[in-house]
Formats: structure tokens, sequence, C-alpha cells
């Protein structure tokens, strides 16, 4: 686990620290299929505030994730530009809106927070390009490297009953 130890910067109301950090990405799991970060070390940029009633924590870097596209299951590539910000109350009492969920014991997890950060960036489908036009639903056969149309209409006999009812009416 990559953690900042927030012991090591004594800041006051008003003043900022920053610095060059290299994270390490783990694989993520989305919508049941795995992208793997290339490279999995990247730089990045961490930068503390501390303002009078807490300290924002922000967190900068870009990620390059492979894994397979939703419609065509071919390879897709994502990029993805990460600019994270999470808020620490001075006193957060039991209000979860003023703590992050990455600070425990003065460290600040760093690995948690951009596995995080790098899925609420993602689109809702990962496409290997903006026009793919996925799988045949009839053959299976990838309609971007062989486009086809299939002639006649299987009817699934299981809705045979159906249609001879859509036919009386």
């Amino acid at each position: 686990m990559k953690s900042f130890n927030l012991r090591s910067v004594k800041l006051r109301s008003g003043e900022e620290f920053r610095d060059a950090i290299e994270l390490e990405l783990a694989p993520l799991e989305y919508g049941g299929q795995r992208y793997i970060p290339v490279p999995e070390n990247v730089p990045a940029e961490l930068v503390l505030s501390r303002a009078t009633t807490g300290t924002v924590f922000a967190l900068r870097f870009g990620a390059r994730l492979y894994g397979p596209c939703y419609r065509c299951l071919g390879h897709a590539v994502l990029d993805v530009p990460v600019n994270a910000r999470e808020y620490q109350a001075t006193s957060p009492a039991d209000d979860d809106e003023l703590r992050t969920p990455y600070l425990l014991d003065e460290k600040l997890d760093l690995e948690a927070w951009a596995r995080d950060a790098i899925a609420l960036e993602l689109p809702e489908q990962i496409l290997c390009r903006l026009d793919c036009k996925g799988l045949c639903p009839v053959c299976g056969k990838d309609l971007n490297v062989e486009p086809h149309e299939h002639e006649e209409e299987r009817v699934d006999s299981r809705w045979a009953a159906l249609a001879e009812l859509r036919d009386k009416l």
C-alpha cells in the first residue's frame, strides 16, 4: 500500500505543500472486465492545502488502461486524466461528508484513492473506438471486421405460440 504520512508535513492555515510522487497502479475490475494500467508506475502530483476548517488534498495524474471493448470484445485503450480532490475537516465529528475515507492514522492511502479516482473518471462503456459496431447478434462475428446482415429473420420457436396469437388478433 502506497501511503503518504501527513505527520511529515506541518502546514498552517493558508499554506500549501506540493510533492511529485510515483504511484503504482493496480489492475482495475470494471463492469466484470479487467483493465491493466500500462505503465504500472505513473508520475503524479500531490497537493495538500491547509484551510481554517481542515485540509484539502489534490491528486493529479494520467493513466492508460488496456482491456476489452464492451461491444466487440477487441482490444481497447483508454487514456484517463485524473484530477481528484478530497477534504478532511479538523473536527469532523460523525459527519462522513467532512472526512475522507483515504485517511487513517495520519496516513493518506494513495493507492486506494488513485484506484477510486480512475474508476470515477471512466465512461459508462469502454470502447475500442467511438463507432464500434460490436458483435452480430445472430452469428457472433465482429461487425467492425466483417460487416454483414442476415437475410431471413430467425424466429425463436419458444415465441411461436405468441406469434400465432398475434396473427389471430
